[in-house]
């Protein structure tokens, strides 16, 4: 039977719990409510002297229809990709900006170097229509929004523009509960600053801290602002804390994973943003923790952007009720969205209560047939992955790897042992368009380490929804007619049209 209404039900209940989790924290949706009914308003903020440019781009804006154009200083992410045949990495610069603003702005891009034939604004899905004049193009967003601005197809020499809400009311210098960073590079002994309970971290814009920002076993503690973290052994470690906030924060080219959060309860990262090209270079990495939720993130990785597991290191304990919404994933090497590797053989755990919804999946390059998928369920080390919900998820076309990736596995360079399986997922309205995956793979390790009740609903690969029902030889598997492959220990997969589900959901 596939994952009944009140099974699914449940799962949505315990993800609206985990994000509704942050206590005492407020959405920046209720918090701009009446944002329409003030003037429009445009906050820029100067790079310091000292932090690496980009020469790609002239970047200017102004509010709509026509306010005084302000130029953006420009900074230098760096990314990564994996050479398939030495399997070394070579290091890209890019060029990113960022500004606030309330009511509509336009944006003028001009792009240096000449030679311009073709503009894109990503996500796709936000249906962005550049007007291109040689080699300028402008456009126009209503609200905050992140995206990327593609010149003729280049992948690495591009423009990220993250953009946030006018911050109404920053917390104040002098305040005995916040640990004040303003415009300018900081740094601190050490390289972390570790953040006592109750206290505030704020970065404001402008502010370049050099440093890992360090939750150790406390509660109600908070990093905010529209600043940056550059460097440092890493960006954010959150470990056996609770009631922790992350908010707006950009993490650019850490030494390390851009966030960890092990052993941790009731955190809410929204609106954090990430570029790495580093070795491993993860996004935000969960461990044996409950009710996380990452909203409105955006990442760009030279590795997983969010991954999540059990144990590892000095990490213990099943993961559950973790919540990834409304984010935009781009993955240089390896997986947007990974889940399951790491666990404990001798106390086997669990990851349950897992949702992913309404995320746009920008791009996916990985050579290893074993590390691909978009989205990857992989469960060793003993590990059970049960009640997962993907929701809402556009896949635009990607360099190289696979739609979606379920495999119960024993990967003996991370693995002591396989994992357990993989029950109770639920996909609805997942979209692809392109024509560079690979087969996905839907793989039980043996009859008794199984992949069980497994639905898709609405999925639509070019175009084409796939049911079971849709017209095939009757001697096809559905997931032959895109391609796909499921081996003998998958059971209980099911595809369906909408309307089939709702008359499923119904009996």
């Amino acid at each position: 039977m596939h994952t009944s209404l009140s099974r699914r039900s449940a799962l949505q209940a315990a993800a609206a719990v985990a994000a509704a989790g942050a206590v005492g924290f407020t959405s920046s949706t209720t918090a701009s409510a009446d944002e329409d009914r003030v003037a429009p308003k445009l906050v820029t903020y100067p790079r310091p002297s000292t932090m690496p440019t980009n020469t790609s781009f002239r970047v200017r804006v102004r509010t709509a229809p026509d306010g005084d154009w302000q130029t953006l200083d420009i900074y230098r992410p760096q990314l990564e990709e994996i050479n398939p045949t030495t399997g070394s990495g070579k290091v890209y610069n890019t060029s990113m900006a960022y500004f606030d603003f309330r009511g509509s702005v336009e944006i003028e891009v001009t792009c240096l170097k000449g030679g311009t034939t073709k503009a894109r604004v990503r996500p796709d899905a936000l249906g962005i229509e550049p007007e291109l004049l040689g080699d300028t193009l402008r456009f126009t967003l209503d609200r905050p929004r992140d995206v990327v601005v593609q010149i003729n197809d280049e992948v690495f020499d591009c423009l990220h523009l993250i953009t946030n809400r006018v911050d109404h009311h920053p917390p104040a210098a002098d305040d005995p509960d916040v640990i004040y960073f303003g415009p300018g590079v900081h740094t601190v002994p050490g390289n972390v600053l570790t953040v006592p309970s109750g206290k505030t971290v704020h970065l404001a814009g402008g502010a370049v801290l050099t440093a890992q920002v360090y939750f150790k076993d406390v509660e109600k503690a908070s990093l905010t602002g529209h600043g940056m973290l550059y460097g440092g052994p890493g960006g954010v470690l959150c470990e056996g804390s609770r009631h922790i906030r992350v908010k707006d924060v950009i993490v650019m080219n850490p030494n390390g994973y851009a966030g960890t959060f092990g052993e941790s309860e009731n955190v809410h990262v929204e609106k954090a943003r990430s570029f790495s090209s580093k070795g491993n270079g993860d996004g935000f990495d969960v461990f044996s923790s409950t009710g996380v939720v990452f909203d409105g993130c955006f990442m760009r990785n030279s590795d997983d952007c969010i991954a999540i597991y059990a144990h590892r290191w000095d990490y213990y304990g099943d993961t559950r009720d973790i919540t990834v919404q409304n984010c935009t994933l781009w993955a240089d090497v390896a997986h947007p969205i990974n889940v399951g590797t790491h666990g404990n053989s001798d106390a086997p755990e669990v990851l349950e209560n897992l949702v992913f919804r309404n995320l746009d999946i920008l791009d996916h390059r990985e050579p290893q047939m074993g590390y691909q998928g978009c989205i990857a369920l992989n469960p060793g080390d003993s590990n059970l992955i049960k009640n997962v919900r993907i929701e809402d998820v556009r896949i635009e076309d990607f360099r190289w790897g696979q739609v979606i990736h379920m495999r119960v596995m024993y990967n003996t360079k991370y693995n002591t042992s396989a994992g357990r399986g993989i029950e109770d997922v639920y996909v609805k309205n997942l979209s692809y368009k392109g024509t560079h995956a690979n087969p996905s793979l839907f793989l039980g390790y043996d009859a008794d380490h199984a992949i069980t009740d497994v639905t898709f609903e609405n999925l639509v690969i070019n175009g084409a929804v796939i049911a079971d029902s849709m017209r095939k030889p009757t001697w096809y598997l559905t997931t032959d007619a895109v391609q796909w492959y499921c081996n003998e220990h998958v059971r209980n997969l099911k595809f369906l049209t909408t309307a089939e589900a709702e008359a499923a959901a119904a009996s």
